[in-house]
């Protein structure tokens, strides 16, 4: 099968395609699935570059996993004995390692059933960031109806679900985000949308009672005088900006305030839920491109930059 490798870190020149042996079903709850697209997230991109917490995970050195991707698109072609909620010829979505391949074995716990008004590659752009974004305020903020939500990143793969799933939990949306960006992020449900090429939110004195950094550019300390007195600050980034670390540590002795750490976990009842959201059309995934994947390059390029309008999705299977 086709699949993008890496075998050193660094920039997205060390991704190279390649034929490598196709995956089996190893475990009894696992699936094969032929994968129509994936998406690029900074997952990847961090991964590639040998982030030095990646490394941790994945090699000092070199990398152990040599195929990146964690969101999946696709139709399941066999199923392990312990499958009971999947079969042959279902196509399903979800989340799972070394996705930018042809096929992949994922566990059945990381998947759904896709939803019926998209396409695969409309699919593939929700696992990663859509649950990112529902756990980050339904689990860690704990959003509450009438509530004050800042969405910083609003334009993101992260922040474009935020602030439609803030909408659905009946809150006051403000969306940050670049100047191009405002009409469309606004067209998703924001109630105001702030440019911040021209101004800075912390400086106009309104409060929130929570704030998500959907991109790790802003610290707690640089968003506090924007929280209520209970507010909680979210971030998706734990080592940056710089001094990041320590503010998040600060955060839990200097009153209410609170600044949380929050990494996106798969399972298959939050698809579930999305699945439903986007089938009620509460929720639309946004796609900027759609890159075949061997212009896998170019697409880490592209996401690296930090500049994207919703997801960038690779096209695996070829027509």
């Amino acid at each position: 099968m086709r699949a993008a490798i890496y075998s050193s870190y660094g920039p997205p020149e060390v991704l190279e395609i390649k034929e490598v042996e196709r995956p089996s079903i190893m475990d009894d709850d696992r699936v094969l699935i032929r994968v129509h697209n994936a998406s690029v997230n900074a997952y990847d991109y961090l991964f590639r570059k040998g982030y030095l917490p990646t490394r941790l995970e994945n090699g000092l050195t070199k990398p152990k996993n040599h195929i990146l991707g964690i969101d999946v698109a696709g139709t399941i072609e066999a199923v392990g004995k312990n499958v009971y909620r999947f079969k042959v010829g279902d196509h399903v979505f979800g989340s799972c390692l070394g996705s930018h391949a042809e096929y992949v074995t994922p566990r059945e716990n990381v998947l759904s059933l896709m939803p019926k008004n998209v396409t695969f590659a409309e699919a593939a752009a929700i696992p990663c960031a859509a649950q990112t974004a529902l756990q980050a305020l339904r689990d860690v903020a704990q959003i509450k109806q009438g509530q004050r939500v800042l969405i910083y990143g609003a334009s993101g793969g992260v922040g474009h679900f935020a602030v439609q799933l803030a909408r659905y939990f009946d809150t006051e949306v403000t969306a940050v985000c670049s100047t191009p960006n405002l009409q469309w992020v606004k067209e998703l449900g924001a109630n105001y949308v702030l440019d911040y090429t021209k101004k800075d939110f912390a400086d106009d004195g309104k409060k929130y009672d929570i704030i998500l950094d959907a991109v790790g550019k802003r610290t707690f300390f640089s968003c506090m005088r924007s929280l209520t007195e209970t507010g909680v600050y979210i971030t998706e980034h734990a080592l940056y900006p710089k001094y990041h670390p320590v503010q998040l540590m600060v955060s839990s002795l200097i009153g209410r305030k609170k600044a949380k750490i929050h990494l996106a976990k798969p399972n298959y009842s939050d698809l579930d839920f999305l699945r439903g959201l986007v089938e009620e059309e509460r929720v639309r995934p946004v796609i900027e491109k759609i890159f075949p994947l061997n212009q896998i390059v170019e697409a880490h390029r592209h996401v690296e930059s930090g500049r994207t309008k919703g997801k960038i999705v690779l096209q695996i299977e070829t027509e």
